[in-house]
């Protein structure tokens, strides 16, 4: 052992140096390097900080850089969180969404445009007027229908969900109610 590499260490490594912190770690745990101002320390830890990936190789297990616009990374080349400002496609971070998505404010992700759909209409509802279905010739009669999927920010809007229209009915007398 060389004469500033010492066995009795601390927080996970193996081997360490006053002047570096850890040279090595014990079986599981990670190697990362952290900056302190000029100086770079090792430090080993049982997961890599965010902004860095882990990978396992026989005689050490190490942290790396995710890519410059990427925050959390499962490999190099694939990440899981983009930095302000980018939004994530497949494991990329881009500054705008390929052609046919849409970029999504809130998880910042390059998502599908998903278009308004709206149900069937109902049947007419019977000939009023003035909320009577009696007393009068021409009336009005609505149908309706549901929203059954919202839009994106970029989708078809929604239709109208009311509709009326003009009615003529069998003039009919209405019955008196009750007297007096």
């Amino acid at each position: 052992v060389h004469p500033n590499v010492s066995q009795g260490c601390q927080g996970g490594c193996a081997t360490c140096s006053d002047y570096n912190g850890c040279l090595s770690c014990k079986p599981r745990l990670f190697f990362v390097l952290e900056r302190i101002g000029m100086k770079q320390i090792g430090v080993c830890l049982s997961s890599c900080p965010s902004g860095y990936y882990g990978t396992r190789y026989p005689d050490i297990n190490k942290c790396a850089k995710c890519k410059a616009d990427c925050d959390t990374c499962f490999t190099r080349n694939f990440c899981t969180k983009c930095k302000s400002g980018f939004y994530l496609y497949s494991g990329k971070c881009l500054e705008k969404c390929p052609d046919g998505l849409e970029a999504n404010n809130h998880t910042m992700e390059c998502t599908s445009i998903v278009h308004c759909e709206a149900s069937e209409w109902s049947p007419w509802s019977p000939c009023t007027k003035k909320g009577k279905t009696c007393g009068f010739k021409r009336g009005n009669e609505v149908r309706v229908r549901e929203i059954v999927q919202h839009p994106s920010a970029r989708g078809n809007p929604c239709p109208a969900t009311s509709e009326s229209r003009k009615c003529i009915v069998q003039r009919k007398r209405c019955q008196k109610e009750g007297k007096g």
